[in-house]
């Protein structure tokens, strides 16, 4: 299992990550987010979003549970934050679209993990002060997905801002 960690400065740096990640994803990557309000899991969606080449302005689907999004791979932006959101991600067709086409960022993802598909990324997210925030990755499972989600962490370029840690 490849794990990574950082202290991000500032939203700007969490953008960067998820920007670089996007830059690297691949056709059925799974990104599972986890982490209290308000320490950037929509923030490295925003730039998962430009590093995957999607034009709109990317927000939390808080209430629509789901927003797809067109780009060089389609981003399926889900969000698990509301009680009962677990039913209603795995009835309304969410766990046909982890794994298949696209990318898929799920917020709040481990509120859905028995939907989540054993291979993915895993990104946690921790106030560390004001402006800073922890940010944890690691490529779960044994498999060839997991092996290149490995290789994108090993290659993420230095980031301003996005201080690595032990």
């Amino acid at each position: 299992m490849a794990e990574r960690r950082w202290i991000s400065r500032d939203a700007a740096a969490t953008e960067a990550l998820g920007e670089a990640i996007g830059r690297a994803a691949f056709e059925g990557l799974v990104i599972a987010l986890d982490g209290d309000l308000g320490t950037g899991k929509t923030c490295f969606v925003r730039g998962l979003a430009r590093g995957l080449g999607v034009p709109d302005p990317v927000t939390s689907p808080t209430y629509a549970l789901m927003a797809s999004h067109a780009g060089r791979l389609a981003l399926h932006h889900f969000d698990a934050w509301m009680e009962g959101r677990e039913r209603a991600f795995l009835s309304d067709g969410g766990a046909e679209l982890l794994g298949g086409a696209g990318v898929s960022a799920v917020e709040w993802a481990a509120r859905v993990a028995p939907a989540l598909p054993a291979e993915r990324l895993e990104l946690g997210f921790e106030h560390a002060g004001p402006t800073e925030r922890r940010i944890r990755a690691a490529a779960r499972g044994s498999g060839e997905r997991s092996a290149r989600i490995a290789r994108i962490l090993d290659g993420l370029p230095s980031i301003p801002d996005l201080d690595p840690q032990p």
